[in-house]
């Protein structure tokens, strides 16, 4: 199958109707080519039409810049401590360490993967009773798309006085109990990274409870510029506005956003019925019809037991570049193996199907995992550790088509030894 295109693990494409160009178009047409102008301000509006709950919504470079934003509103400065859901990527983490403050890491619970409340209450007494003090906010992620449970979350968060921010940037779309996630905690985090459900090529946003807190975030992502006629800083900014050009990209994609949603649900329905003859794959569902989830990736568990073709050679060649492509891993390893991975029969079904021209890639290695964060507080049951060990995320983006994930799903029937 050589001749065969190479299916992604997701990207975001652009839509049928051209209407990113049009938006793009404009916004050189009328030298807006600035980190404001029409586009930015449409994309807001859009987004927040799409969200509700009388949100409001300011467009950023990058989800990251909208967890890093969030902190700061919520008060957290060096030596603070934030609790944050170990299973998921650096993004949730990294901008915590960036104020000087300590990631609390939490373990998941085994229905959605996502932070546990049970272990999340018992790490916040913990910590009070370990520092005199409680930690300054709560991070749950929406893994892969799948809500967390919210609802506990937040009566958790409420009782203790401590804000919940939500990283919804894997599950723009992704619904608990019929609500948007994003809106039921402080503060919201989006992503439109070229790979999540829409893209601006790069890009994030901060949903807000209000115009009030919507303007001092903007006034942060602006340099924190005060309102005369020249600069006046009195405290420290960042530019983290999203440029007119990517916003225009933004306004054309949330005519598509609906149709996105349609199509990784299928294609998750797709891969349940056509992998259900396997014995040893799992694919991880939603655990109550509560759980909306966008099925930003498709993932799926396999087990230890299952033996794959070529299994024996997993682990056996450093890797020298960045599987699927990712930019910026330039740093060479001395070795192919780590003390904590994915199981050899996982590797080898990866390797097996990339040669298959598929790209598949390991879950998330746990934050509390990471060499970065080997001395950071973690409160863990072994979920997370053992999920990593056994799952395998699989294509799922809009170019992905029925013909695709039938190949997929071939291509895995073929690799079992």
């Amino acid at each position: 199958m050589s001749e065969r295109k190479r299916i992604y693990l997701c990207l975001a494409h652009m839509s049928e109707n051209g209407m990113e160009q049009k938006y793009v178009k404009e916004a050189f047409d009328t030298n807006w080519v600035v980190p404001l102008g029409p586009n930015v301000n449409g994309f807001e509006a859009d987004l927040e039409k799409f969200v509700g709950q009388d949100k409001k919504v300011v467009a950023l470079s990058s989800g990251t810049a909208a967890v890093h934003l969030s902190l700061i509103a919520c008060g957290v400065k060096a030596g603070d401590e934030v609790l944050v859901q170990s299973f998921t990527f650096c993004a949730s983490s990294h901008p915590i360490t960036y104020l000087g403050a300590i990631p609390v890491f939490v373990d998941s619970e085994k229905e959605s993967w996502n932070i546990d409340p049970d272990l999340l209450e018992e790490a916040i007494l913990d910590r009070k009773a370990k520092t005199g003090r409680l930690p300054k906010a709560i991070v749950p992620v929406a893994l892969y798309g799948m809500p967390y449970d919210i609802k506990r979350i937040m009566e958790i968060g409420e009782k203790y006085g401590i804000p919940v921010i939500e990283d919804a940037a894997e599950g723009f779309g992704s619904r608990f109990d019929g609500q948007v996630l994003g809106t039921f905690g402080q503060y919201g985090i989006l992503s439109f990274n070229g790979n999540k459900m829409i893209t601006t090529s790069g890009g994030g946003a901060l949903v807000c409870p209000d115009k009030e807190a919507a303007d001092k975030i903007m006034w942060y992502a602006t340099q924190a510029r005060e309102a005369y006629p020249y600069y006046q800083h009195e405290a420290i900014g960042y530019n983290y506005r999203m440029s007119n050009i990517c916003a225009g990209i933004g306004r054309g994609q949330m005519t598509v956003i609906d149709d996105h949603l349609k199509h990784h649900k299928h294609v998750q329905k797709m891969y349940e019925e056509l992998l259900a003859d396997i014995q040893g794959v799992t694919m991880h569902t939603s655990p109550s019809p509560v759980y909306d989830a966008n099925y930003w990736l498709c993932t799926m568990c396999l087990d230890p037991q299952v033996r794959i073709k070529g299994q024996e050679n997993a682990y056996k060649k450093v890797i020298t570049g960045a599987v699927g492509g990712a930019a910026g891993v330039i740093h060479a390893v001395d070795s192919a193996t780590t003390d904590c991975q994915p199981n050899d029969n996982v590797e080898a079904l990866r390797m097996f199907m990339d040669a298959a021209q598929i790209e598949a890639r390991p879950l998330w290695k746990p934050m509390h995992k990471q060499p970065v964060y080997k001395d950071a507080p973690a409160y863990v049951n072994g979920v997370s550790e053992s999920l990593f060990k056994v799952g395998m995320c699989l294509p799922a983006g809009p170019y992905v088509s029925d013909d695709d994930v039938r190949y997929i799903c071939d291509v895995i029937h073929d690799a079992i030894a």
